[in-house]
């Protein structure tokens, strides 16, 4: 086997999928532990000790406990170089979430035991669905009281219409579960209790279910209760069938507390074995492109102002798709028709980065951006010359009018908006023959302008002065004669504004008035999205 096939194999690229608060990051985070990358799991909650979730480097998030951004984390396991793509729950940052999956072979859902399957997940499952990622669920927070395993099952089958098959089963009754039973090698894991709080690995004895011991630590209740759930399940329950994993179709189904650490081990070495290595990729021509193809190519996927703040610097996540990656490479940039060297790539936990001298499909690099890149841009051998499919764009829906506080801090001010709009966190637009300073932001929701302004104050040293707007909805103008667009009729409630690429773009309160416009210019087409770009 080549030595680029071998290492395509051993790579796993997936993203984590949930609604908030379920635990995403602090499944990531027992992950890296059981990984060797952390040696003591500092849980988001544990504001006494200081101790925050790794992937959560922004000081806002450290604040207010989620997520609001991407994180890239990477490590080793049994062979495996495993990347995750910790993405931000909050419906707030769903566009951010919706990137991120395009870099991803797969994804991980997780279940809140109590909550079940709530409305962001049901949002991001369909996404994933559409996109034919093979998706894994965890059900998490067994350590407390939750709603049946089974019922679990029902729900996840019944809302989201995949077919689901438990891999491991939980032993034991509502909240006091003892460990979990797996369907695949037909053991019993056992967990013995410990005093750290999921801080540390926990120690388990394993054994075949047939073993007496089995029944002598779990005693004759919770035993015979196990077997008819396996019986149950064994005779009721769907096939297993890796196809239909692979398609999308079906979702191995897993059992667990990332708080305590129950199930995590299990889960992560089931899941390594079961999910895809990197997978071929589509061109915006509907060529494939496959990863074992000796040719260099990439897309960025995220762009990240500001990650260390002494050094104001601005990185750029690529995926790679095919090729070897190498550290001083020349590659092709499609969108500036330019080579550019990829020098100083990086890799991460969290803040921590690492200097790569060689990469391979499937792991994700950061390069310093002096400004060059945006998202969805292609990276590729020079006689590759690709173009990779469009990345999707969210039509904004809650406005306002942006300027600085200090006309003296101006530089400052359109720095960080233009450098935050590159990023993909808001939308930037501009009035014909309205001052510089003034800008119109658009983002999909609230907590995006809470960021913005508190980004703003603490990495640009600018504060900004927020004037809400009434528009809800936004459409891109296109016409034959683009003079026309300049005379649209019954704009009176509504306000004409230009984007980055200075494309026309009408902002109104409501579809009502949208409907009104419509009418009055029949010869104007309005666009949910940019011409040149797709929806989800």
């Amino acid at each position: 086997m080549d030595e680029l096939k071998e290492n395509i194999d051993k790579r796993r690229t997936f993203a984590i999928i949930s609604h908030p608060d379920a635990g995403k990051t602090t499944l990531t985070e027992k992950l890296l532990l059981y990984g060797g990358a952390i040696h003591l799991a500092g849980s988001v909650k544990a504001r006494k000790a200081d101790r925050h979730a790794v992937s959560d480097w922004m000081e806002i998030e450290k604040q207010r406990g989620i997520s609001v951004t991407s994180s890239v984390l990477q490590f080793d396991y049994d062979g495996y170089r495993v990347n995750i793509l910790d993405t931000p729950g909050h419906q707030d940052f769903s566009e951010d979430t919706y990137r991120t999956l395009m870099a991803a072979d797969s994804a991980v859902m997780l279940i809140d035991a109590a909550k079940g399957v709530e409305p962001q997940t049901k949002k991001l499952f369909w996404v994933c669905h559409r996109r034919h990622l093979p998706i894994f669920t965890f059900i998490n927070k067994l350590d407390r009281y939750g709603r049946e395993p089974l019922d679990l099952m029902e729900e996840v089958e019944k809302v989201l219409q995949i077919r689901v098959y438990p891999i491991t089963w939980p032993v034991g009754i509502d909240g006091h579960y003892k460990g979990i039973y797996n369907r695949i090698t037909k053991q019993v894991s056992l967990f013995k209790s410990d005093a750290s709080h999921g801080s540390k690995q926990l120690e388990e004895v394993t054994a075949d279910i047939g073993n007496p011991i089995v029944r002598e630590l779990i005693g004759d209740e919770l035993f015979e209760n196990l077997k008819n759930d396996i019986e149950l399940l064994d005779m009721a329950g769907e096939d297993f069938s890796m196809d239909d994993v692979g398609k999308g179709d079906l979702t191995p189904m897993f059992f667990g507390s990332a708080m305590t650490n129950f199930g995590v081990q299990e889960f992560l070495e089931r899941f390594l074995k079961m999910s895809p290595a990197p997978q071929p990729r589509t061109l915006q021509d509907g060529e494939i492109i496959q990863p074992d193809n000796p040719m260099f190519s990439a897309f960025v996927f995220k762009i990240q102002a500001n990650m260390n703040p002494a050094h104001r610097d601005r990185i750029a996540f690529m995926r790679i798709c095919s090729g070897t990656f190498e550290k001083g490479m020349s590659v092709y940039h499609l969108q500036s028709s330019k080579d550019v060297k990829l020098a100083q790539p990086q890799q991460f936990l969290a803040q921590e980065r690492t200097i790569v001298e060689k990469a391979y499909p499937g792991d994700i690099i950061g390069l310093f951006d002096p400004g060059i890149f945006g998202i969805g841009d292609s990276l590729s051998d020079d006689k590759l010359k690709i173009r990779f499919e469009d990345f999707p764009v969210f039509p904004p829906e809650i406005f306002a009018r942006v300027q600085p506080k200090d006309s003296l801090k101006r530089k400052q001010f359109e720095k960080g908006i233009i450098q935050l709009s590159q990023e993909g966190a808001i939308q930037v637009f501009r009035q014909k023959h309205v001052g510089l300073e003034s800008f119109i932001v658009g983002v999909v929701g609230q907590l995006q302008l809470e960021v913005l302004e508190y980004r703003l104050k603490n990495e640009y040293n600018a504060q900004l002065a927020m004037t809400p707007l009434p528009f809800t909805v936004a459409r891109w103008v296109c016409a034959e004669n683009p003079e026309s667009i300049e005379k649209l009729k019954g704009l009176d409630n509504g306000m004409l504004v230009y984007d980055k690429k200075d494309r026309p773009v009408v902002l109104v309160n409501n579809e009502w008035a949208l409907n009104w416009i419509l009418q009055r210019n029949p010869d104007l087409q309005f666009l949910v999205v940019p011409a040149d770009k797709a929806m989800v």
